[in-house]
């Protein structure tokens, strides 16, 4: 085992929690040129930090060479937007916003969520390394800045006078490399009194629900309540209050303000979920190390309805491109012996193909025209909203399949 060490707190990292084997970069989406050329694969190897349990992986690549351009984009799912309508309906009032604010989101993808607080008359400004999607919220009216988010920006951002009522995060605090240093920045780029709000994949779930099909590359870190309270701790910043969201399988939001502010006492839900955490054993290695064996589990289930449909003639076909899609399909080995193609409602991966695996990407149109019998969603958390939109392939008899955390089956 190569030696490393802790991103956070730097201590030796001794413990492995799973290895998924060797994957490549889950977004890499490759054309029909890129088939034909050295694919580079990396090892998917999670390790727990035994002195403040932080779960990471080593990091094999630059966010540049990740984050540049980016073929995921927010709108395409409707849940993402009704959540974020719902978050402004909330923190508008919770934290009186109003036109003389300033809202700053990090990973701000294509405005999906700061197009509401854009309606509301509310200053935002985006910041979003991957020019292609930062372009489309330009577009749509949104200011962005095409950089990543750390330390150097914060301090000029402060230096031209711009500092945040309100910063937003969702789902990019697990993309960070150096942690320290992104936390560090978005202390400095809030006011005395401002809030901090980030959503991230709840530690807690993933273990529990055997959610191993997150665990990629681009996602460097995952977090327990009680490692990321510490974390903000050790950067002057307090989290005061927490809840928890379905997004990405069960998310937390957390709420966190300087620790020089004593504007409002900690809300008890921080102590329920630390004490649930603690039931569950998330400070106790013997917990992490007997995950491998669920994943490995949890494999042998998935091939075994996979090998059984086929051998029963059965056509398969898969819904979603997303990341967590990739680790699992290469991790499980399967290719196009067993999913023929897969498809997408974002035309930016449509005509590609999933990485390692090299399963064609298509429109969701050709599901009506091929009529497979199986339609296996591997974004299993949007499977009802999956399940809605492509209520119609019941018409031939075919059948829904998730695969996490168990092989389930809709009629």
């Amino acid at each position: 085992m190569r030696a490393c060490c802790c991103r956070f707190c730097g201590a030796s990292l001794n413990a492995m929690m799973v290895d998924l084997g060797m994957s490549p970069l889950a977004n890499a989406y490759l054309t029909a040129e890129q088939l034909y050329q050295m694919e580079p694969f990396y090892p998917l190897r999670v390790y727990v930090c035994e002195h403040c349990w932080l779960v990471q992986l080593e990091a094999f690549t630059a966010p540049e060479s990740i984050f540049t351009d980016y073929a995921y984009f927010s709108s395409y799912v409707d849940a993402l937007l009704q959540q974020a309508r719902a978050y402004v309906a909330m923190a508008v009032p919770r934290f009186g916003l109003s036109a003389t604010s300033q809202v700053v989101e990090i990973a701000s993808n294509d405005g999906y969520l700061l197009q509401y607080f854009v309606a509301q008359g509310i200053p935002v400004l985006g910041i979003e390394p991957a020019a292609n999607v930062a372009a489309v919220a330009q577009q749509r009216g949104i200011s962005t800045l095409v950089q990543f988010f750390g330390e150097g920006l914060a301090k000029r951002l402060v230096e031209c006078g711009t500092q945040a009522d309100l910063i937003i995060g969702n789902n990019v605090l697990a993309h960070v490399p150096q942690l320290n240093d992104f936390v560090s920045g978005l202390r400095l780029l809030l006011k005395p009194h401002g809030v901090i709000t980030l959503e991230f994949p709840h530690l807690l779930r993933l273990m529990a629900e055997k959610q191993f099909d997150t665990i990629y590359h681009e996602h460097f870190s995952y977090f327990s309540l009680h490692t990321v309270r510490a974390v903000f701790a050790a950067h002057g910043l307090t989290l005061f209050d927490v809840e928890e969201v379905p997004t990405h399988g069960g998310s937390l939001r957390i709420y966190v303000r300087h620790s020089e502010d004593a504007s409002g006492p900690i809300d008890p839900r921080v102590a329920d979920i630390l004490t649930r955490e603690e039931a569950a054993g998330l400070r106790c290695v013997e917990t992490y190390l007997a995950f491998a064996e669920e994943v490995k589990a949890t494999k042998r289930r998935c091939l075994a309805f996979l090998l059984q449909a086929k051998q029963d003639g059965k056509n398969l076909a898969g819904y979603g491109a997303p990341a967590k899609g990739s680790t699992l399909l290469n991790y499980l080995g399967v290719r196009t012996d067993f999913l023929e193609y897969t498809v997408d409602r974002n035309p930016h991966k449509q005509g590609h193909f999933l990485p390692g695996t090299h399963i064609p990407i298509l429109s969701p149109d050709v599901i009506t025209a091929t009529k497979p019998d199986y339609l296996v969603i591997l974004p299993w958390n949007l499977q009802a909203e999956i399940r809605q939109q492509m209520a119609h392939i019941r018409e031939w008899g075919g059948q829904f399949v998730t695969l996490i955390p168990d092989v389930v089956v809709y009629g």
